[in-house]
């Protein structure tokens, strides 16, 4: 990996709290994500299930972490399993974690090669009475790809039949949403680079740039900074592709007078930063760009500040809909006619605003949560409205890092240009100087 290590107190307290979770006689099984083919005899770039790197800090393929509170066995409540190297693996593949490297980063003291695990998990298993198994609930994705963590658990179904399982989702989501202080510095890193990555591009951009040499910028500042890479494809949309919402093609020319969103993060130590900024392509809005940014930046500051505890997201996408309606009305986009004879379930504004404005943020794009549950302090949000006007070839969204603190909202992103006058400036400085 190219950060640096991150603390393992980190990964010492999510298991402490995980484990306070378990129901008696319990034990917990958690495993690493494939190396996912890519073609012939090749593979994507690994990246590490989240929900055990949370738990352990190990970045390596073909790892499994037992936990095992109440176990008589004291010096195996906690054990890591891991892959053992040989010559021909680190001539081939490289370095891969020592049982005492893997002691350091997890601070997990049982660490055992994956090649002598059978034995001793099968006892482990018959100690306890049930067993919580992990797979990926997010409640609006469903993979036809499975995972390590279902082939295994099916195993363990076949082989195992009398124990009682639970899913260890509704704890992991718990604890996920609420940031320890080693988190935040990680979030923090990760913004810091993107912050990086951003002002490189205000010095770039300009008429006649691909969108795609936008794209090598920002991943050359990424890299340079230690940062994996992207946290997820970005969107570095020109002209009238800012008005689809998941645009990555990221291959047309940015032209004079057009607006350029860009949506993009930095992935540091698995954290990930969640960006989005909309400049102009010749470094100067215009009136109505101006008019339609600063609404949305408008829009944006003041649903930052709803991001407090005791708010329900129901309440504050509510809000946050209000708030763009009567920007629009301002904008002349929708009237109150429009209003009036709206569906209530698809309401006027939706025809400029379709998606939601903010979700967690954390060790995946769009972290571990359950929705339902009220805000409290130590989430992360991003906060991201946006207008979207086909037939003016004009999309415009902003989106900053938002953690929830009891003395109110702490924007990650507060360094990162936003500011119309701002954006204007840092654009032209070369041209002026």
């Amino acid at each position: 990996m190219k950060y640096k290590q991150l603390n393992p107190e980190l990964f010492k307290l999510n298991r402490k709290r995980f484990a306070r979770e378990m129901k008696v006689d319990s034990i917990a099984i958690f495993h690493s994500n494939d190396m996912m083919p890519r073609n012939g005899d090749q593979f994507h770039p690994f990246r590490q299930n989240s929900d055990l790197f949370y738990l352990t800090g190990i970045d390596q393929e073909e790892t499994v972490l037992v936990l095992f509170p109440g176990c008589v066995k004291e010096d195996y409540r906690e054990v890591l399993f891991i892959k053992k190297t040989n010559d021909h693996i680190a001539v081939w593949e490289g370095h891969k974690y020592t049982k005492e490297e893997a002691q350091e980063t997890s601070g997990i003291k049982k660490v055992i090669w994956l090649e002598d695990m059978d034995a001793i998990f099968n006892e482990l298993i018959l100690l306890a009475k049930r067993i919580y198994v992990n797979s990926n609930e997010n409640d609006r994705f469903l993979s036809e790809v499975v995972s390590r963590n279902v082939r295994e658990t099916k195993k363990l179904q076949e082989r195992y039949p009398a124990h009682k399982y639970h899913r260890a989702q509704p704890i992991m989501k718990k604890l996920c949403m609420i940031k320890s202080h080693y988190e935040i510095e990680a979030l923090q890193e990760a913004c810091n680079i993107t912050n990086k990555a951003f002002r490189r591009i205000l010095d770039f951009v300009k008429p006649g740039v691909m969108e795609y040499e936008v794209e090598a910028e920002m991943i050359h500042e990424f890299i340079r900074n230690r940062a994996t890479g992207h946290a997820y494809t970005p969107i570095i949309a020109s002209g009238k592709s800012a008005c689809v919402l998941h645009y990555n093609e990221n291959n047309k020319a940015c032209k004079d007078g057009d607006i350029l969103l860009m949506d993009f993060g930095a992935e540091y130590a698995n954290y990930a930063a969640d960006l989005t900024r909309s400049i102009p392509v010749s470094g100067q809005f215009t009136p109505r760009q101006r008019a339609v940014y600063n609404s949305v930046l408008k829009v944006m500051n003041n649903a930052t500040q709803m991001l407090v505890p005791g708010t329900t997201l129901e309440e504050y996408h509510k809000e946050v809909g209000s708030m763009m309606e009567s920007e629009l009305l301002d904008l002349k986009l929708i009237d109150k006619t429009d209003i009036k004879n709206q569906n209530p379930d698809w309401p006027a504004y939706k025809k400029y605003f379709m998606h939601g404005t903010s979700h967690h943020l954390g060790l995946d794009v769009h972290d571990l949560c359950n929705r339902y549950d009220p805000i409290l302090a130590g989430m992360v949000f991003t906060c991201e409205p946006g207008i979207y006007i086909p037939e003016e070839n004009l999309g415009i969204r902003l989106e900053d890092d938002i953690l929830v603190t009891d003395d109110g909202p702490y924007n990650l992103m507060a360094e990162i240009p936003v500011e119309v006058e701002a954006i204007e400036e840092l654009m032209n400085a070369g041209v002026l100087s």
